[in-house]
């Protein structure tokens, strides 16, 4: 059970997003929107000025290109750069008294709390993996955690990426999966709707009615998922009368082989996965 009523950090301990993208931006505003934590106890590092002007103004937070004189007052550093950039960071973070009680959280693809702790092995590691829909408070996070990772540090994990949209706890054993299936999942929801779009387009819509019928309907269907618990087969029996336009639409489908075409996209990715981390050594 999350303890939601906990303090996120404690007296005079900061929390720092190094790497100030899209999703560290996300995670910042969530974070602060949230309350867990003011815009007074936030700093973000970015690789250019321009980018640190930009958010400092965009998030009313310190950002700076050198954050070394900021580590000692971390309490949390979220990792949200490249996989190619880690070592790099990591020599920052080696050389920039980084405390042994500090908790740093990692999202990049592919890279091991092994590999992790083999470059910084002073403080806790835990790896996360958020995908895109973070930008809309409708993300699918998950969290694990290396040694010293005490039940305590990964729910405070969790309660960062809850501020985004939903998030579990699994073991690493399973990270190059979920990356294949929910961080690079929103592509291929995408990929879905605009087939589905230009369906309706071919039938005698307009382009604008098409997309939102065929999002509206995919988001729908998901929060019937989600709030129903019943499995998706039994949804899909529901909507299909016997004799009727959507049994017929099903077996076009299936001939297409759309199930094994989906699998062998979401196996495609986990290798691909797999190889990035051993690239990132």
């Amino acid at each position: 059970m999350v303890n939601e009523g906990a303090p996120l950090l404690e007296s005079g301990r900061t929390l720092g997003v190094i790497g100030a993208g899209v999703m560290g931006q996300t995670l910042i505003r969530g974070i602060i929107d949230a309350g867990l934590v003011t815009p007074r106890q936030v700093w973000a590092a970015a690789r250019t000025q321009a980018r640190c002007d930009e958010v400092a103004e965009s998030l009313g937070i310190v950002t700076e290109r050198d954050y070394r004189p900021m580590l000692p007052n971390a309490g949390i550093i979220l990792v949200c750069v490249k996989p190619a950039q880690i070592a790099a960071v990591a020599e920052i973070l080696k050389g920039g008294s980084v405390r042994g009680d500090t908790l740093l959280i990692s999202i990049l693809g592919g890279v091991t709390i092994e590999r992790l702790e083999s470059l910084v092995n002073k403080s806790v590691w835990l790896r996360a993996m958020p995908n895109t829909p973070c930008l809309v408070r409708q993300g699918m996070t998950v969290v694990c955690g290396g040694q010293g990772a005490t039940t305590e540090r990964l729910e405070i994990a969790q309660r960062i990426f809850s501020s985004v949209g939903d998030c579990m706890a699994a073991d690493e054993s399973y990270f190059n999966a979920v990356t294949a299936l929910s961080g690079s999942g929103p592509a291929y929801m995408y990929l879905v709707i605009e087939a589905l779009a230009d369906a309706g387009v071919r039938v005698g819509l307009r382009r604008d009615m098409a997309i939102r019928l065929a999002a509206q309907t995919m988001l729908g269907s998901a929060k019937m998922v989600l709030d129903t618990e019943r499995h998706p087969a039994a949804l899909r029996d529901d909507v299909t009368t016997p004799a009727g336009c959507t049994i017929g639409a099903l077996l076009m489908l299936e001939d297409g082989k759309i199930r094994s075409v989906l699998a062998r996209a979401v196996e495609e990715a986990t290798r691909i996965v797999e190889q990035l981390g051993k690239a990132a050594r």
